[in-house]
C-alpha cells in the first residue's frame, strides 16, 4: 500500500549505486567536469532541451551560477519536490538524471528526465541509471507512478526506455517547448504495480 505522507530520505551524503553507475547530487566542486561535458555536447543536447533565455546567465560558463543551480537543487530535494542527480562512471561525470515534478496527495507521481555524454552513449548506462532511480522512487519515496516523455524522433532516448520495456501510453500533442518549438511527446508510464511485478527482474538484469 502506498504511503500518503512518506518520510523523506536524508539528502546528506545521498548516493544511489548501480552496477557501473553512481548517482549523487551535484555540488559546486563539480563545475569543471560538468561544464566540460556540457560544452563538448552542446549541439547534441540543445536540440532536445528548452531554450535558455538569452539574458539569463549560463551555468556552463559561470561558476557562481552553477553553484546557485546546485543550491536550488538542494532546496528542491529537501522540500521533496525534485531529486536531481549527476551520473558518475568510474568516478567521472557522465550526465544527469532527474526525478521532476513530484506530486503527492492522490497522485504520488513524478517525471524522469535525463541526458548523457555522447561519448558514453550506446553502453546502456542510462537504462541502468533509470532502474536505480526507479528503485529509489518506488521503494524509498513510495511514489505510485513514474513517467518519461520523449520527442518521437529522438531515437536515442527512445532506445533507453525500449531496453527497459516501459509501457507506451500515447502521444501528448505540443507537450513541451523544446529548442523554441512546441513538440509532441510520446509518454511512457510505469507504476508501483508494475515495479512489484518486474522490479526484482529489472534489478537482477541491470544492477546485480
Amino acid at each position: 500500500m502506498t504511503a500518503m505522507h512518506p518520510a523523506r530520505p536524508s539528502s546528506v551524503g545521498l548516493r544511489l549505486y548501480g552496477r557501473r553507475v553512481v548517482l549523487r547530487p551535484l555540488v559546486p566542486q563539480d563545475f569543471n567536469a560538468w561544464s566540460e561535458v556540457r560544452r563538448r555536447n552542446g549541439e547534441w543536447l540543445t536540440q532536445w532541451e528548452p531554450l535558455r533565455l538569452p539574458h539569463h546567465p549560463d551555468p556552463e560558463t559561470n561558476r557562481e551560477v552553477f553553484a546557485a543551480r546546485c543550491g536550488s537543487r538542494d532546496r528542491e530535494r529537501l522540500a521533496g519536490s525534485q531529486y536531481a542527480f549527476g551520473i558518475f562512471v568510474d568516478g567521472a561525470f557522465a550526465g544527469e538524471l532527474n526525478l521532476n515534478n513530484i506530486v503527492r496527495g492522490a497522485m504520488q507521481s513524478a517525471t524522469i528526465g535525463y541526458w548523457i555524454d555522447r561519448a558514453r552513449a550506446g553502453r546502456s548506462l542510462m537504462s541502468e541509471s533509470i532502474v536505480v532511480l526507479m528503485q529509489f522512487a518506488f521503494e524509498e519515496l513510495n511514489l505510485h507512478r513514474l513517467e518519461i516523455c520523449i520527442i518521437p524522433r529522438n531515437s536515442n532516448s527512445r532506445r533507453v526506455v525500449e531496453k527497459l520495456d516501459l509501457r507506451e501510453e500515447g502521444i501528448a500533442q505540443r507537450f513541451l517547448e523544446i529548442n523554441g518549438a512546441w513538440e509532441d511527446h510520446v509518454r511512457f508510464g510505469f507504476t508501483i504495480e508494475e515495479w512489484n511485478d518486474r522490479g526484482e527482474q529489472l534489478v537482477r538484469d541491470w544492477l546485480a
